[in-house]
């Protein structure tokens, strides 16, 4: 036996301490003491806001928004008949510069003029500025 196992010999079988002026601490208050620290709260979401990518928006060339234009035409000559049309827009991020590039499948319902928006049967609508490509099947009878 070493010196520190002679330390603990008077003492070892000794009863547990309870005191008689305080009521025992809770399980959950005693785990509590051994939890970590969080000084900087909110640290770690704005490591991972930083840390999330966004696509730049890309310049339109004259040929793709001439192309663009024949296509809202021809989609304009469908109002309320609903085609079923793809369409690629640009979505800007609202924390950061950039965005992303998203792609839906809908019946067209019609072209809001004033607004500049292309609408939805199901009410979605997208502004005509953040279009980049229309495709359906019309499209094809029309040679565009």
């Amino acid at each position: 036996m070493n010196y520190d196992e002679h330390r603990y010999d008077s003492i070892i079988n000794l009863p547990h301490y309870v005191s008689q002026k305080r009521k025992p601490m809770s399980m959950t208050d005693r785990a509590a003491q051994f939890s970590p620290f969080a000084a900087l709260t909110g640290y770690d979401a704005a490591v991972c806001e930083a840390a999330r990518l966004t696509d730049s928006v890309k310049e339109r060339d004259e040929d793709s928004i001439a192309v663009l234009n024949e296509r809202m035409c021809v989609l304009s000559e469908y109002e309320y008949k609903y085609p079923e049309i793809t369409v690629e827009y640009f979505v800007p991020d609202e924390k950061k510069s950039g965005g992303a590039f998203m792609t839906i499948t809908g019946c067209f319902k019609w072209l809001d003029e004033g607004e500049q928006r292309l609408v939805f049967q199901d009410g979605t609508s997208i502004s005509i500025e953040m279009i980049y490509g229309v495709e359906e099947s019309i499209f094809e009878d029309h040679a565009i």
